[in-house]
């Protein structure tokens, strides 16, 4: 599936396709970029520490991509999984966080490592990243839960109350859990349900475990 974006370039407008994932047989490898042959052309896809992992030359598998384009360069960025994905681009709408220190980002954590330390406001945890400093840490961190809990607030009046422990926290907003399942892409409704048949007292880190096996089968 793709989409048509533009951009103008020089006074010009230019239609681009975005690629919203690529399946084939992965040819080539340098330090976070995999080049994977899908009818007859090779796509560069630039990516994480965490994607590349596994990944053996000759094998075939999928990547979902992101495409950024810029006046002077067309990128094209892949993740094995959509909870890396979404918030590769999370990172990329924080003004001054390019695609070189989200990747960096997300190869030092987890998504779910991330998520817990936007909603945790752990900036050591995220300026561990190479050439991410404490002050754009914070930045993100600010940004981020800035955006959450616009989010939290738009979404919760049209969210159905949910039984369990977790019923009254999830229509306020106010659980670490919660944020941290919208951080990695999930409505507030998925999570709100995830979450309700929890125990209000489980560790927040368990929460999020247990929550993505019910929200992610198979993963």
């Amino acid at each position: 599936m793709s989409v048509i974006v533009s951009r103008c370039v020089d006074g010009r407008k230019v239609l681009f396709k975005m690629i919203y994932s690529v399946k084939g047989t992965l040819t080539h490898t340098e330090p976070n970029l995999a080049v994977i042959e899908c009818g007859g052309v090779g796509f560069a896809c630039r990516t994480t520490a965490t994607s590349m992992q596994g990944l053996i030359v000759g094998e075939t598998f999928t990547f979902l991509t992101h495409m950024n384009v810029r006046e002077d360069a067309i990128e094209l960025f892949g993740f094995k999984t959509a909870h890396e994905l979404n918030c590769f681009k999370m990172l990329l709408s924080v003004s001054g966080v390019g695609p070189k220190a989200a990747l960096a980002i997300l190869s030092e954590l987890s998504p779910q490592s991330f998520a817990l330390a936007v909603v945790g406001d752990d900036a050591k945890a995220l300026s561990r990243a190479q050439g991410v400093g404490a002050k754009t840490a914070q930045l993100i961190i600010l940004k981020l839960k800035d955006k959450l809990s616009k989010e939290q607030g738009i979404q919760a009046s049209g969210t159905a109350v949910v039984k369990g422990s977790f019923a009254g926290s999830a229509a306020s907003g106010g659980s670490q859990a919660m944020s941290a399942l919208l951080v990695l892409g999930f409505s507030a409704g998925e999570a709100a349900g995830a979450l309700s048949e929890l125990p209000a007292d489980m560790d927040t880190s368990e929460q999020i475990k247990q929550a993505l096996k019910k929200l992610s089968p198979g993963r």
